[in-house]
């Protein structure tokens, strides 16, 4: 192996070995929690213009499973502790270091990813270079921003799921990044799903004359999205409206709230979640932005908190038939703690119907 560098935004390197892709590659540095789950972290969307750490210091001991993937793979380059060039899983296709090859994403292994994780924790998320040669100075790394991913992740095309057995509700679901385990988790309920890009206006997505509507996950700032916030507002209220994540966000700006950046984010698949109620719930998350639950008083109530550091997680909007999670349900976090949303989605829209 060749040797590599990731050079940090503050000035610190860290050696290591080359891994996946040849060249060089510049990105927001995040770091995820998961001990396993590397497949879904690769090919998850939301993580557009981001180097990702894995702080689980084995990383591709299962190999590679394409059945596993949840999208096109989006982030910019990718750090581990120690990368397993000898996979054991009847499942695995080929390894890790292959698909990074395949999908140009340089990487870099041997580095104290704890070290790495620690200093993020401390100093909040910053930008990095992966590369073979330290720059002689910062600016390049610094001046990098991460803009414009949603449309880059999204569909470009209408595509319809069908229901697994008998069709009940049909769900148009708004792709800002979707992951597949969305659209399984629809269709295994009884919904045909028709999947629309995040450039649909809000006429388009009605003139399918849809039960419910799902708001995807998806990369970057939702304060940017000004077209996709449009066309939430002009759709709520008018259909059940369930938001992922980004959707959950979007909704919230949509209503008139804010949100900010967290210093590092939420990702990893053991993020404890407060319900109002007083129940606890291990999800799976993957963001850096939160809504600012008191910017929507008077027009929202939260129904999620995080337990670690009490950002919001949830709301509902009283009279709107629409309710937001920033968490992901789909992903089998606890293994299957929030799955009860779908199902809470769908009475939605059956209440809808009996109306």
């Amino acid at each position: 192996m060749e040797t590599a560098y990731l050079v940090l935004g503050n000035g610190k390197v860290f050696k290591g070995k080359h891994i996946g892709a040849k060249g060089k590659c510049l990105g927001e540095l995040v770091f995820t929690t998961n001990m396993e789950g590397y497949l879904e972290t690769l090919t998850d969307p939301s993580y557009a213009g981001q180097i990702v750490i894995q702080t689980f210091p084995l990383i591709g001991n299962y190999g590679v499973i394409e059945e596993d993937f949840e999208g096109k793979s989006a982030l910019k380059g990718y750090v581990v502790r120690e990368l397993c060039d000898t996979p054991s899983n009847f499942r695995s296709q080929y390894q890790l270091d292959e698909y990074l090859k395949k999908q140009g994403i340089p990487g870099i292994c041997g580095v104290d990813t704890r070290e790495l994780t620690r200093m993020i924790r401390e100093e909040g998320v910053m930008n990095a270079m992966i590369c073979s040669r330290v720059p002689k100075n910062l600016s390049e790394i610094n001046d990098f921003t991460i803009t414009k991913v949603v449309d880059s992740v999204s569909c470009k095309k209408e595509t319809i799921y069908p229901a697994r057995g008998e069709k009940k509700h049909t769900v148009v679901l708004i792709d800002y990044g979707a992951k597949k385990n969305i659209i399984r988790s629809l269709c295994n309920r009884g919904c045909e799903v028709t999947v629309v890009p995040s450039t649909t206006t809000a006429k388009a997505v009605l003139s399918h004359n849809p039960d419910g509507i799902m708001l995807s996950n998806g990369p970057g700032d939702p304060a940017e999205n000004t077209f996709a916030i449009a066309q939430i507002k002009k759709l709520m209220g008018k259909v059940p409206i369930f938001g992922i994540c980004l959707g959950h966000q979007l909704t919230a700006l949509a209503m008139g709230g804010r949100t900010e950046k967290l210093k590092y984010g939420h990702r990893g698949g053991n993020q404890p979640v407060k319900e109002k109620a007083g129940r606890t719930y291990i999800t799976c998350q993957n963001h850096g932005y939160a809504v600012i639950a008191a910017s929507l008083k008077g027009i929202g109530e939260e129904t999620f908190v995080n337990a670690n550091d009490g950002s919001c997680e949830g709301m509902t909007y009283p009279g709107r038939q629409c309710f937001t999670v920033q968490f992901h349900p789909e992903a089998s976090a606890g293994p299957l703690d929030t799955g009860f949303l779908f199902d809470r989605f769908i009475a939605m829209m059956e209440g809808q119907k009996n109306a």
